[in-house]
């Protein structure tokens, strides 16, 4: 498994942090979360799905592999990295929904991770938020502690639709002010891509260093 690091390897925090459904692990969002929390003190490890790593080896584009996949992917990461006790874990969009799934399944196996960071969660498909089609269920008792950092209007998750859909305290929430699935805010707005994400990575970083001496 091909890792890139960013932050003191001695850190007494590590985020294994998982890219989106269709960018890599070096896209420019995930580099400059990785990079701001870094220069943070925080030690962000970045790795691929299966089949992320067969599109850099083919240059072809795959769709992302399949949920149990995927979370067969985080056991191993997470196994490799020193185990749950030791861990962080999260990612942007799907790498992100994964990571909640994966906390899910430990927590029911009471070897939880220390908490889940997730930018940009998907909490249903591109222009189907109907209850049926929602991504919600495992979050429902989910009792890691979480922090979401999300667009007000992300089109996979508005505030508006996400403040109504009843999620338990364990999950805190950072609002991008007008921000999309990437927290880019609109021109009109006023406000720049690069103040949303910069003030994201300030609200995640906080967030871990008090999650870790809690």
């Amino acid at each position: 498994m091909n890792y890139l690091i960013n932050g003191p390897e001695n850190s007494d925090i590590t985020l294994a942090f998982a890219h989106g459904a269709g960018a890599h692990m070096d896209s420019a969002f995930m580099e400059r979360v990785a990079v701001g929390l870094g220069e943070r003190g925080i030690k962000v490890v970045r790795f691929e799905f299966p089949y992320m790593q067969k599109r850099r080896e083919t240059g072809k584009k795959r769709p992302p592999d399949r949920t149990p996949k995927l979370l067969n992917a985080w056991r191993e990461i997470i196994a490799d990295l020193g185990g749950p006790e030791n861990l962080f874990i999260g990612g942007k969009s799907l790498g992100g929904r994964m990571a909640t799934m994966i906390a899910a399944e430990l927590e029911a196996e009471e070897t939880p991770v220390r908490g889940v960071c997730v930018t940009g969660y998907p909490f249903h498909p591109l222009g189907k938020s109907e209850p049926e089609y929602l991504r919600t269920e495992h979050l429902m008792t989910l009792k890691t502690p979480t922090l979401i950092c999300q667009g007000a209007r992300d089109a996979m998750g508005w505030w508006d639709e996400v403040v109504e859909y009843g999620l338990p305290d364990t999950i805190d929430f950072h609002w991008a002010d007008d921000g999309d699935h990437d927290l880019k805010p609109r021109n009109l707005s006023g406000r720049t891509m690069r103040q949303n994400q910069d003030e994201a990575i300030e609200a995640l970083a906080d967030w871990l260093k008090t999650k870790a001496t809690s």
